[in-house]
């Protein structure tokens, strides 16, 4: 993000404990009770459910052993960044499945297998990585308190989990698993900011490594994917608090950082098109992170929302937000219905946001093609 102390952001880890629960009747519904057998997942802070924890990654932004962090759903600190439930676990919901456990979790310092289980699906998204490999950061003098994992190391752990399977096992968990790409790539703008390295230049950089990464997937035969673009990251609180009053678009979000993953979704938008013709038996479907968070910036009241910018867990004026003094602090304070906000501390998003992201991804008219339209070949068994 073009800020100096958007770097923050990079370094925000967002992580979460397994919880195998029950569905709750306020996650979406897709009308079929279980069209996939297992969700495998990939990401940063928005999506990971614990990898970050497990790992070597930063300690964090905020304080997540600590209240207020989960006193929505889980009613306790879950190391997740935000008050409840993020997009992922309203995906694997409202298939009727537990939510995903992290992929380190699976294993314990001995090699073998730890307490979660594998049996419904594996999230390997890390809270902080990049698209574009660590190396390139230290390179260029860029790693500071970086999360050291990119979307290699997810890869990595995702091969090394194939191996562990075996032929049949492989087989079906192709056919009959949805693979959620989380929004992934925020991070390697952020690192770069104050530097001598372009946005062009991160941009051509993340999104081949990114083409490279999905065809991966797609080569080892995957058929059902979700690939998410970058939200309207000029409208998260960090971004407005430290951008300057008159960087602003109609909405009142900052401009120079929209534009910014405006133009890298166009370019992801056009590698995605380009993989449906190469893979025509796969189900290639792009989740409008986008324009379905400024559907919320435009019409906030329809969707339960009366704050668009304030951060409902933070101190200070003018947007309950300081980089010093975030969410968990001492001097921070968490607003009485987080639902009625976009922003959790500032960097992420509350449940309610979450869970209006994943309704309009599953039921709503912001993927393209539609998210029926993968379920509908899924279960016709195509």
């Amino acid at each position: 993000m073009p800020f100096s102390i958007s770097l923050i952001l990079a370094t925000a880890v967002s992580v979460a404990i397994l919880f195998l629960s029950t569905i709750s009747s306020a996650a979406p519904t897709l009308g079929v009770r279980r069209p996939f057998n297992r969700i495998y997942a990939f990401g940063d802070s928005f999506t990971d459910t614990g990898n970050s924890q497990a790992g070597e990654g930063p300690a964090g932004f905020g304080h997540l052993s600590s209240f207020p962090y989960g006193m929505t759903y889980f009613k306790r600190p879950t190391n997740r960044y935000s008050d409840g439930r993020l997009t992922i676990d309203f995906v694997a919901q409202s298939m009727n499945l537990p939510f995903l456990p992290p992929y380190l979790s699976l294993r314990s310092t001995n090699g073998s297998n730890g307490t979660a289980t594998d049996s419904y699906g594996v999230n390997f998204a890390v809270s902080g990585a990049t698209v574009i490999k660590h190396a390139f950061f230290a390179k260029n003098n860029l790693t500071l308190d970086m999360t050291p994992q990119s979307l290699e190391t997810e890869l990595g752990w995702f091969e090394k989990y194939l191996e562990t399977l075996g032929t049949n096992q492989k087989v079906s968990l192709f056919k009959d698993s949805l693979f959620w790409i989380g929004e992934i790539g925020v991070n390697d703008y952020a690192y770069t900011v104050g530097s001598t390295v372009s946005s062009d230049t991160i941009r051509e950089l993340s999104i081949s490594t990114y083409t490279r990464f999905l065809e991966t997937l797609l080569t080892k035969g995957v058929r059902h994917m979700v690939v998410q673009g970058h939200p309207a990251t000029g409208c998260l609180t960090l971004a407005m608090s430290l951008a300057a009053e008159d960087d602003r678009d109609y909405l009142g979000c900052v401009q120079s950082v929209n534009n910014q993953s405006y133009t890298h979704n166009l370019a992801l938008q056009y590698k995605l098109k380009q993989l449906r013709i190469k893979y025509p038996n796969a189900t290639i479907v792009y989740a409008d992170y986008w324009n379905a968070y400024r559907e919320v910036i435009k019409n906030p009241s329809k969707y339960g929302i009366s704050e668009k910018f304030k951060a409902c867990c933070g101190t200070g004026e003018p947007y309950n937000f300081q980089v010093f003094e975030t969410c968990g602090s001492a001097t921070a304070t968490a607003c009485k219905e987080p639902s009625r906000y976009i922003n959790w501390d500032g960097v992420h998003l509350t449940e309610g946001m979450y869970k209006v992201m994943a309704d309009m991804f599953l039921g709503g008219s912001f993927t393209r093609p539609k998210f029926s339209y993968l379920l509908n070949k899924k279960l016709k068994g195509l």
